[in-house]
């Protein structure tokens, strides 16, 4: 099995410095800094990255679980808000919610609802996420 990676540099002290964050495969790449991550400043955070992660690893184990089933989704809009809040003197994510909006043909919501909570359990970066509450709002559209 393949090993991702990503990486990050970061110059500077806290409040003023200044970083980059890159994926491997050259597909993103941009600056974060304190302001980006706990303000409105431009820039990217590490918790849009998990977000799009998670939303993206849902989405696909959503799909391979309806697949199962006997579904073939026309689409799958899945959109992670990722709670960092202030726990005791350190930061922590403490919740994600995912917000799916789907579009499957032949589909009854109770079949819907157990493979979308089957998904949100079993994609691996909801797996590695355990720790923080992980809420799913599920729609057929």
């Amino acid at each position: 099995m393949p090993i991702r990676k990503a990486n990050a540099v970061w110059e500077g002290d806290l409040m003023k410095g200044k970083g980059t964050m890159a994926l491997e495969s050259g597909a993103y790449e941009g600056k974060y800094s304190v302001g980006s991550r706990f303000d409105a400043d431009p820039g990217a955070n590490p918790e849009e990255l998990l977000g799009a992660a998670h939303a993206g690893c849902f989405s696909m184990a959503f799909s391979a679980g309806l697949g199962k089933a006997g579904f073939s989704p026309n689409s799958i809009k899945t959109e992670a808000k990722v709670h960092i809040d202030k726990v005791g003197d350190g930061w922590t994510i403490t919740k994600i919610e995912l917000s799916s909006v789907c579009d499957i043909p032949g589909i009854d919501n109770d079949t819907f609802q157990k493979l979308a909570n089957d998904a949100k359990e079993g994609c691996p970066v909801s797996r590695a996420l355990a720790g923080p509450e992980i809420v799913l709002e599920a729609k057929l559209a």
